[in-house]
């Protein structure tokens, strides 16, 4: 460069470009990667509302036909398995939508309810029933410790991806702790 041409520059000119904006979510992406669609619940966080609700229920349905086919020992181990594969797709697509945590990314509220309902089997109707409603309390209120794994993991990358799940995971624990709780005194 010539010096004269150094000199025009300002200092707006050497500023980092803006980022992109983020990426709505739809069908067409979902398909566009794996980690896509295991991220986005296989479709569940397509849902217009409260689509970690409707994924949720998605994962309660799951459990009860995989319980039937894998029984208590394969699901666990499909449980252990599914925790890494989330974390890789949670990150992949978090970064590909250009959003720390997306909503539509909802593989953190399945795999994580499906670590309540194996640990309170065999519960009956009723009590998968209070563990949705706890799970749920706890993944949108985001009480105490669930804020702050929520604000503690935030961020791109492994970290984000991780992050998506940490917090999903402390509400699992609460959730077992309330259940665990009202057990010993009910």
């Amino acid at each position: 460069m010539r010096p004269a041409t150094i000199a025009r520059m300002t200092d707006a000119s050497l500023a980092a470009p803006e980022p992109l904006p983020p990426l709505r979510p739809t069908l067409g992406f979902m398909l566009s990667h794996p980690a896509h669609m295991v991220a986005l619940g296989f479709g569940s966080g397509l849902a217009p509302l409260a689509p970690g609700t409707v994924a949720t229920v998605g994962a309660w349905i799951a459990f009860a036909l995989l319980q039937e086919w894998l029984g208590t020992e394969l699901l666990g181990q499909l449980i252990v398995l599914s925790l890494p594969l989330g974390w890789w797709a949670c990150t992949v697509t978090a970064r590909n939508l250009r959003i720390a945590d997306p909503a539509a990314i909802v593989w953190d509220e399945i795999v994580c309810f499906w670590v309540v309902l194996w640990l309170v089997t065999p519960a009956g109707w009723i009590g998968q029933l209070a563990a949705f409603l706890l799970f749920r309390f706890f993944d949108a209120v985001k009480p105490g410790p669930v804020a702050w794994a929520d604000q503690r993991f935030k961020g791109y990358g492994w970290r984000g991806g991780f992050g998506i799940l940490a917090d999903d995971l402390v509400a699992a624990f609460c959730t077992l702790l309330v259940l665990a709780l009202w057990r010993t005194w009910a």
